[in-house]
């Protein structure tokens, strides 16, 4: 539409002429602009500014003259000199008046914005010609300052902020001060750091999912022979072991699933990161683009700082053992077979759980890391807990703590606030004569003096007694004696998906006291137990939850 338009009335050309340069106008427009320079006897284009001595002579072109009537057969000249002028979301000219017309430029020097005919002074005027030029803006004003009605061309380091060079004469006045271009140029530098820094962590983490891929096929390989080797193993066995081979098999794609699913959460995680990291990066080449400095230096300080990764920045695969001991275990299970329902069974499910899922040193264990606070409405009235709830005390002395449904009366017991499901980690430090650690169903009875009320001697708590020379775990009534030496300090890892309960002694290095495996139904709670009778020695017995 802007083809068959006048840039001098701005309106469709009527009875048009096209000049030597290329340039169409009205007939009339372009006589009247020359007849206001007939004193100079020099005439210009006003697009090009091409001169023509002497004046031109004006021929009307048909081709031209013909689209207009077209239009307006066809209803469309109303929006051929709508397009030219702006709308709501467009940058007026504001040299124009009457109707403005599009803006295709914003000086920063004026500061104003121009349409293509009032932008000419600005390419032929020398003075004009050094002023810095960007898209349309509608944000001039936010270039000016507000005190005293300058352009703000300088940066003041001390306060963060654009100023005018008048403001550097009083309330900046002392302050380090730099020309917004400078300050701009630094800041680019630092931004496309943080763009290089973005991108190589891109790469990074794609690295890291492919050997995370390169992962799940390997659990996946294993994990198909591990159950195809069981399955001949337990057909020579059938009349025998039917029963057996179908939970291994279970077992082994139950692991299978939560291998796989683990590595595909982290995969995941860092396929998002990705996304954001692209995001961001993409957000800060939008910026790095912005040609007006104050426009840039104002919107640098709102972008958020690039965090530090939430995953390794390397993925280590472990060796590729993942089922192979169960195959082994049940080879060996064919071969002991009159102890097979005894002892090798326990080996054989407990070899497919730990099938690269436990964690193996103690920085493996701090990823699961749970800060463990007790509530006080369970607690006995015989313990003292700390202000933050990570500490409890046996005291000779009575506790005045409300009556509650969930406190327990006679044993000396208290229970997390917390519930616990999927992975979990923490530690306790114990000094005394002796403690227990314990999780719990929520179940638990908590009134009376029964052993349905006691952490081990029923079906709802795993309880592990800690005393100064051995460890004994008890659970539903049955106990397993542990001989010492005793540590202090004791380390439980849950994980509760797969039914492991793990009890660990940490003094420098973790060693395994015992480890439970069976079945979960419910969320537990962590438990810690006191010893009713040494309370008449001296109390004073303590159990405190460690931050790590």
């Amino acid at each position: 539409m802007e083809k068959i338009s006048c840039s001098i009335c701005l309106d469709l050309l009527k009875n048009p002429v096209t000049i030597p340069c290329g340039h169409s106008y009205c007939m009339n427009c372009i006589k009247h602009h020359w007849d206001e320079e007939d004193q100079k006897k020099i005439y210009t284009c006003p697009q090009c500014r091409k001169e023509f001595k002497p004046s031109p002579v004006l021929k009307k072109n048909m081709t031209l003259a013909a689209l207009p009537e077209d239009l307006k057969k066809n209803g469309l000249q109303a929006a051929a000199a709508d397009h030219c002028y702006a709308g709501p979301e467009d940058v007026a000219c504001d040299v124009c008046t009457g109707r403005k017309r599009k803006a295709v430029k914003s000086c920063l020097s004026c500061p104003a914005s121009y349409c293509k005919n009032h932008l000419q002074p600005h390419y032929n005027a020398p003075p004009l010609q050094k002023h810095k030029l960007v898209d349309p803006s509608k944000n001039l004003q936010q270039n000016i300052c507000s005190r005293h009605d300058e352009v703000m061309k300088i940066f003041c380091r001390t306060d963060q902020q654009c100023i005018c060079y008048l403001c550097t004469m009083d309330e900046h006045k002392g302050h380090e001060t730099v020309p917004a271009a400078a300050e701009r140029a630094e800041k680019q530098k630092k931004l496309q750091e943080s763009r290089q820094q973005i991108h190589q962590r891109i790469q990074d983490q794609k690295e890291d999912v492919k050997l995370l891929q390169q992962e799940v096929e390997a659990i996946n390989v294993s994990a198909d022979k591990a159950v195809e080797d069981s399955e001949k193993i337990f057909t020579e066995l059938i009349r025998l072991l039917q029963e057996r081979s179908s939970e291994v098999k279970q077992q082994i794609r139950s692991q299978q699933e939560t291998e796989v699913s683990r590595v595909k959460d982290v995969q995941e995680k860092l396929e998002q990161e990705i996304t954001e990291l692209k995001r961001k990066d993409a957000e800060l080449e939008q910026l790095s683009h912005t040609e007006d400095h104050t426009q840039f230096l104002l919107n640098y300080p709102s972008l958020p700082a690039l965090r530090e990764p939430t995953h390794s920045s390397r993925i280590k695969i472990r060796p590729l053992r993942h089922f192979e001991d169960v195959t082994a275990a049940v080879t060996e299970l064919r071969d002991n077979l009159q102890d097979v329902l005894r002892d090798t069974w326990t080996i054989i499910s407990l070899r497919v759980t730990e099938a690269d899922v436990l964690p193996q040193t103690r920085d493996d264990f701090l990823k699961y890391v749970r800060h463990i606070n007790l509530d006080p409405s369970t607690a006995h009235s015989y313990l003292l807990l700390s202000d933050d709830d990570r500490r409890a005390t046996l005291t000779k002395q009575k506790q005045s703590y409300m009556d509650h449904p969930d406190r327990f009366s006679s044993w000396i017991q208290v229970l997390s606030k917390e519930s616990l499901t999927g992975c979990c980690y923490w530690e306790v430090e114990w000094g005394g004569r002796g403690i227990e650690v314990a999780v719990s169903y929520p179940t638990i009875s908590r009134a009376g003096n029964s052993y349905e009320c006691a952490f081990g001697f029923n079906d709802n708590s795993w309880a592990l007694r800690c005393d100064s020379s051995s460890y004994i775990f008890r659970n539903n009534k049955f106990e397993t004696k542990i001989p010492g030496p005793v540590s202090s300090r004791i380390g439980v890892y849950l994980d509760h998906r797969a039914g492991i309960l793990s009890f660990y002694s940490v003094s420098g290095t973790m060693t395994l006291i015992h480890r439970v495996q069976t079945r979960f139904t419910q969320p537990l709670y962590v438990g810690i137990g006191f010893f009713y009778y040494y309370l008449y020695y001296s109390g004073g017995d303590t159990a405190a939850f460690i931050k790590l």
